[in-house]
């Protein structure tokens, strides 16, 4: 069976402390090296568009939302999982490269919403064709039904959170 650099780190773990079950190792810490390995593919597929992966992350949350390609930016913060001066600062760069636009919320004349430009459907449409097309490329070793099982498991883990 083939090794990697895990096998190694749990063998010297296990050696130097018999004492503990290091089995967890076996499974977490490929799942952390290879979300390294991960955000370095996704930065290079929207380094293609000319887009941080942050950048991807809020543009990509308005063109999932459909048709206007708005939301609140409460809603932008709670989707990309940032504070709300965090996505204050993100939609005024975004607005500065003319990617979004603020305007008030027809719906509340107090709230503003923020929309995504054809300029930044553009990027974002060509960054997640980028981005599955590089996926696709690093699932490629696997099976489709090997695919599916992965995805449920990882499913399970993530419920833990």
């Amino acid at each position: 069976m083939p090794t990697d650099d895990v096998d190694a780190i749990v063998d010297a773990w296990a050696r130097e402390r018999p004492d503990l079950d290091v089995a967890p190792l076996q499974v977490l810490s490929r799942v952390t090296r290879l979300g390294q390995h991960l955000d370095t593919a996704r930065s290079l597929a929207f380094n293609r568009q000319e887009l941080d992966t942050w950048e991807f992350d809020v543009l990509a949350a308005l063109r999932r939302s459909g048709d206007p390609y708005a939301l609140s930016p409460g809603q932008l913060a709670v989707t990309t999982l940032v504070t709300s001066g965090t996505i204050t600062n993100r939609v005024d760069r975004l607005e500065t490269r003319g990617l979004v636009r603020r305007e008030p919320d027809p719906t509340d004349r107090r709230g503003v919403r923020v929309l995504l430009t054809p300029e930044g459907q553009v990027r974002v449409d060509g960054a997640i064709k980028d981005l599955l097309e590089s996926e696709r490329e690093i699932l490629s070793g696997i099976s489709e039904a090997e695919c599916e099982t992965l995805a449920q498991l990882l499913r399970q883990l993530m419920q833990r959170f």
